[in-house]
């Protein structure tokens, strides 16, 4: 239809005459909208115009898209499932109650995880932009937002990338019989041979993780020099995610097939052969034994609370970033709830597995406490400290068990009460092993590690594990480049092999950070500071400019036009009272936490072969709180410049692909008037589309849709000389 041309209605009608939509799209960059795409066109909407192709939205906008659903479900899996499945999961399991702590983690996953993540499942889908751009539509003043999200990409996959780079240096020196952290190094001065004293005043384990992998300084302030080896894995690490990452979900999305099925079959494996382990049952049963006491302290939930937060990489930007690349009628609430319950059941897979080989580990270090007992008791009766009298006549020395042993020390420690703390002996008790928590690096590459080398044919399992980590990082961290890269691609026009290569090259040389001998205290200072805070402030705005800003009534017409049904109400209550307190809370403690906690790390002190906590020195103290500071400081400075106009909303330089979808929009509505109101009455009327873009209370004409200036469909601003942010809806 020509510029020129107005549609008419019936000369009886009293009503005047309406400008043709395509007059309303004047002010646009002129573009041939009959051969646009609806790309805005719901489920159920009006069929497209007769003879004319149904082309792909996605091909029509230059948008990349997934090659299938399971290409998609695989890539939310990758980025969400991670590292902390596998090594804070379990921990937390085993700190706040063993199985009651499930409890508070089930209901915050329904009440905070899976409402939050649909959103963001939402938002990215519909307006199919990385996180700056889909802030800039939906509250162009909280569009800081976006900006503070890749922000926090940025701090967190500079040392997340370094824990892939020390599960790279493992996965090499597990090709070699014995595993090289199996025994003690032995030195030799002239003649005489002895064991490594720092290793024998902890464990071989300890000392290979702290001592040949790290060589770490026993302060932060003491920089030490780059560590070689962890510089090489470092790079090989940053190679790996470039190669994965460098043609964006093209080449990202044929790696998540091995990268997030891999890590599956591994745990399957672990698990099943933990099984047949001794002690494996003892751990398992450690782990769910519910202590319902612990469960109703403060400290619980917020734990609880935190891990759900983190386990769906919520805020990060990679879940919109991912989602933006779907077709706009995909079915996100169904990915949603399938994504966070896999992630739910890949945790407690991740704690069967960790546990199983944990009471494995706890039965062979309680038999050594009670050989190493038996000998003291032995020398004791020898010497004639202890009277024969005092062991029971069953107790065999030669074939002590753990139950002969309890009988005996219990017996000497009621007879020798006055005298008996000098004799030095251990309860070795089973329940006293699998209390001793351990969490992130000291579980992976020092408990677990440590157990593995009690398995037969330990190096395979070792390849097996540390290859499993590999890819679980390599996942997340996919996850977190898409986050920072499709925001700033979708902004501005660059080479996508292009950026991501610099990205990777910046990040590289920014790690050397953490590879030096003191970076394992600057990857505890980041992982403590760079996140946690801003993270969550991140989340709660994300969830207040949605369900406050925009409206979640016009939000929830949105979802029924885009799925082709309505969600349910307890997405309205949830989104608009229950996220946001949940979340105020859980800021507010902790905030308190960080207060009452005071800065520090754990060094290790090499003399005395064992960690100790140290506060930071001043300037690292500075640092830490620098990392909160500019993490957020994008908020109030995008909000500042746009209440002052100082800084256009962003949305014009992102609406190329909906000016043609609503151009396209417009053209099958005109179409639709035409057969309604056409001159030839032997033409059936169109049927309207059971699904149309919601305008909000009082709007009746479908012309309104364009010269509306908060038009639902665009997330934001409408396509005027100067458009407006969306009014608030609740």
């Amino acid at each position: 239809m020509p510029k020129s041309s107005k549609v008419t209605q019936r000369e009886h009608s009293n009503e005047h005459v309406t400008e043709s939509v395509a007059d309303l799209l004047a002010l646009e960059a002129p573009m041939d909208y009959k051969s646009s795409q609806m790309s805005m066109n719901m489920p159920g909407g009006g069929p497209p115009p007769i003879g004319k192709p149904d082309i792909s939205p996605d091909l029509e906008d230059g948008r990349p898209a997934w090659n299938s659903k399971l290409q998609y479900i695989l890539a939310q899996v990758g980025f969400s499932v991670g590292l902390g499945n596998v090594w804070r999961f379990p921990y937390l399991c085993q700190k706040n109650g063993g199985g009651a702590y499930l409890v508070p983690y089930f209901i915050l996953l329904i009440l905070i995880g899976i409402p939050l993540f649909f959103l963001e499942l939402a938002v990215g889908q519909r307006i199919r932009r990385g996180s700056i751009g889909v802030w800039n539509y939906v509250c162009p003043r909280l569009g800081g937002i976006g900006v503070s999200s890749l922000m926090v990409c940025g701090f967190v996959g500079l040392y997340y990338n370094v824990i892939i780079g020390w599960s790279i240096f493992y996965f090499f020196q597990s090709f070699q019989y014995p595993l090289p952290w199996s025994e003690c190094p032995i030195r030799r001065n002239g003649s005489q041979a002895y064991v490594e004293p720092e290793c024998e005043k902890s464990s071989a384990t300890t000392y290979f993780w702290y001592r040949e992998t790290l060589n770490i300084t026993s302060t932060i302030a003491d920089s030490g020099g780059l560590n070689w080896r962890m510089t090489l894995s470092l790079l090989a690490a940053w190679i790996i995610v470039c190669l994965a990452v460098i043609k964006g979900i093209q080449s990202s999305g044929k790696v998540m097939y091995f990268s997030s099925l891999f890590p599956y079959v591994v745990l399957f494996c672990f698990l099943v052969r933990g099984m047949f382990l001794k002690g494996a049952v003892d751990g398992i049963a450690h782990m769910f034994t519910p202590k319902l006491e612990i469960m109703l302290e403060p400290q619980v939930w917020r734990e609880a609370a935190t891990q759900v937060f983190f386990a769906l990489g919520l805020g990060f930007g990679g879940v919109i970033a991912f989602s933006s690349y779907n077709k706009r009628d995909n079915n996100c609430h169904f990915d949603a709830v399938l994504v966070s319950f896999i992630n739910f059941l890949t945790s407690i897979l991740a704690t069967l597995v960790v546990f199983a080989v944990l009471g494995f580990k706890a039965n062979i270090m309680n038999e050594k406490c009670v050989v190493e007992n038996a000998e003291k008791i032995i020398g004791y009766l020898n010497s004639n400290v202890l009277s024969q009298d005092l062991i029971p006549p069953h107790v065999n020395f030669s074939h002590l068990s753990t139950s002969d042993y309890a009988e005996m020390y219990g017996v000497i420690k009621i007879v020798k009460e006055d005298s008996f703390a000098q004799l030095g002996l251990e309860p070795c008790l089973l329940e006293d092993e699998l209390n001793k928590a351990v969490q992130g690096t000291g579980l992976a590459f020092i408990a677990f590690t440590e157990a593995m080398t009690h398995f037969p044919a330990s190096p395979f399992w070792s390849v097996m594990f540390f290859f499993m980590l590999i890819n679980l990082g390599l996942g997340s961290m996919i996850g977190t480049m898409t986050g920072i890269t499709t925001p700033i691609l979708d902004t501005f026009k660059i080479r996508k092999e292009v950026l991501t290569v610099g990205c990777c090259i910046v990040a590289f040389f920014c790690g050397l950070l953490f590879v030096q001998r003191s970076g394992n205290y600057f990857v505890t200072m980041f992982d403590d500071y760079s996140a946690g805070l801003p993270l969550t402030i991140v989340v709660i705005l994300e969830n207040v400019s949605v369900a406050w800003v925009y409206g979640t009534k016009r939000f929830m017409q949105d979802l029924e036009d885009m799925l082709g049904f309505r969600p349910c109400i307890i997405y309205f209550y949830l989104w608009k009272y229950v996220s946001p307190v949940c979340l105020i809370i859980l800021i507010s403690a902790s905030v308190v936490e960080m207060a009452i906690s005071p800065p520090g790390y754990n060094a290790w002190v090499q003399d005395l072969a064992m960690e100790r906590f140290q506060g930071y020195p001043p300037w690292a103290l500075a640092m830490c709180f620098a990392l909160i500071i500019v993490a957020m400081l994008p908020l109030p400075l995008v909000f500042i410049a746009r209440h002052f106009n100082w800084l256009p909303d962003g949305s014009n330089k992102l609406s190329v692909s909906y000016r043609k979808s609503l151009a396209k929009e417009a053209s099958n509505l005109e179409d639709e008037t035409r057969f309604i109101l056409g001159k030839n009455p032997s033409e059936a009327p169109s049927p309207m589309p059971s699904h149309r873009a919601y305008l909000g209370p009082g709007s009746t004409s479908p012309v309104e849709l364009i010269t509306n200036s908060t038009s639902i469909s665009g997330y934001g601003s409408g396509y005027q000389t100067n458009p407006a942010p969306p009014k608030s809806e609740s």
